[in-house]
């Protein structure tokens, strides 16, 4: 299972790669496997700013609907398109062209509270 070291976690298995005042988001290689076959990622929250922990879209898989967890405050400036016509992407390559939006961060302060990969290997039991 796969938990690359220069990406940051939350409690809820979503991955966050910062990159200045932008943060990029997925559901991590643990999530997915547990979701099992992906068949449709929802945001509906393009352009709104949100807070840290609320929900800004969702993931479907064949057995189950889950909500996703904003990581961090700020805007959602992209979402990762291909997912409507590819959902699959998040099982083939989380980490990859799996993403599923892009953050303009509020606070980025926030990010010191996020898991660093061995935290987040404690949690899935690694």
């Amino acid at each position: 299972m796969s938990v690359p070291s220069e990406l940051k976690y939350t409690e809820d298995h979503e991955w966050v790669r910062i990159e200045g005042d932008e943060a990029t988001v997925g559901i991590t290689d643990f999530a997915q496997g547990e979701l099992g076959d992906i068949v449709y990622v929802e945001v509906d929250t393009l352009d709104e700013t949100l807070d840290k922990n609320e929900v800004f879209g969702t993931v479907e898989a064949v057995k189950t609907v889950s909500d996703l967890f904003l990581p961090l405050s700020g805007e959602i400036i992209a979402f990762n398109e291909s997912l409507e016509d590819e959902p699959e992407q998040v099982n083939s390559d989380p980490y990859g062209k799996g993403w599923m939006i892009k953050i303009k961060l509020s606070d980025p302060n926030e990010v010191e509270a996020l898991l660093d990969a061995a935290a987040y290997q404690e949690i899935i039991g690694g």
